[in-house]
């Protein structure tokens, strides 16, 4: 794996993290539900505890599984039954959080696509002494919203890394595909692609329905025919696209972020150039093993830095070594 080193040396929190032990399962949870009282090794005889995990996730998104399955496995390692819910709409996000304050969980782990809407909820679990850790998105927001750590990538880092590797092989005028409007963390993306190639241009689209997806691309392509290239902001959007093209017949090659089984076999295929992966099963993995480390000790792990388990290229120089774990369900 190439790893995308920060201007500021941010990668550094990487070793704090890699320091915590592997890990085992268990869920259950709101809008979707997943239950597996089955653990994996051996399982730390402190005392349980409860931990809900609360994102911004659309049901069906493979990427979000990843995240869950990095949980569980820290779940069942660390005797904590975790809650797995989600809910793509901000304001159902926030009320699915209070839902876990009120039962009093023992931590709460939550995205922060949509800080806004969550700010107010989040200040009653501070109220109410839950430790608070954040992933996914609203890393520059977190800690200002009582998280003691955050587990992600720079989504802004990460744009500027895909705007570099498409201005190294000559590409002056890409499509950024926006799918879910208003995430902070999309904008960055696109907004650090934009920062290395001026004319890139914001396409967005409606993430959960990929019939209109794709019928937006193919128009897009069809009467933008000097578009040389297409961002996608996650996997199956990234798979849409090269449908698209496909169809359209378009020379655009598509470039994405975040990563699935059938896009690292798109990698391998060809079909798709790149892709920066921000590694989500670490994601879901350390949070859980920093609030039970938390829990049993105190320990606050990132020293008030976030914790950064990506970006990294994912190309035809390891796609295939990829797409090995990718089918495993580990990445």
């Amino acid at each position: 794996m190439r790893w995308i080193e920060s201007k500021s040396s941010r990668f550094a929190g990487l070793a704090l993290a890699g320091a915590l032990i592997l890990a085992g399962c268990s869920s259950q949870g709101g809008r979707q539900v997943v239950e597996d009282n089955s653990p994996a090794g051996q399982v730390a005889s402190t005392d349980p505890i409860k931990v809900a995990m609360i994102t911004h996730g659309a049901p069906g998104n493979t990427f979000w599984d990843t995240i869950r399955r990095g949980a569980e496995e820290a779940a069942a390692k660390d005797n904590v039954e975790l809650i797995y819910s989600s809910d793509p709409e901000a304001g159902r996000q926030a009320q699915l959080v209070e839902q876990y304050v009120v039962q009093g969980v023992d931590g709460i782990i939550v995205t922060l696509a949509k800080p806004g809407a969550l700010e107010d909820v989040l200040a009653k679990a501070d109220e109410a002494g839950i430790p608070l850790v954040s992933i996914n998105s609203g890393g520059d927001v977190s800690a200002a919203m009582g998280a003691f750590a955050h587990f992600g990538s720079d989504e802004k880092l990460a744009g500027e890394a895909v705007g570099e590797r498409l201005k190294q092989d000559g590409k002056t005028s890409p499509i950024c595909v926006i799918h879910e409007q208003g995430n902070v963390g999309l904008e960055a993306r696109c907004e650090g692609v934009k920062d290395v190639i001026p004319e890139t241009e914001n396409l967005y689209v409606q993430g959960t329905d990929m019939t209109q997806v794709a019928s937006t691309i193919t128009a897009k392509l069809q009467t933008a025919r000097e578009v040389d290239s297409l961002v996608a902001l996650d996997a199956p959007i990234a798979l849409t696209a090269a449908a698209s093209k496909a169809e359209v017949g378009s020379e655009a090659v598509i470039a994405s972020f975040d990563l699935n089984a059938e896009l690292a076999q798109g990698i391998v295929d060809q079909k798709i150039l790149f892709t920066v992966d921000q590694q989500p099963w670490l994601q879901g993995y350390l949070a859980v093993d920093s609030l039970w480390q938390n829990h049993r000790g105190g320990f606050e792990i990132s020293g008030g830095k976030n914790i950064l388990t990506g970006p990294a290229i994912v190309d035809s120089t390891n796609g295939a070594d990829v797409l090995k774990f990718a089918q495993e369900g580990i990445r």
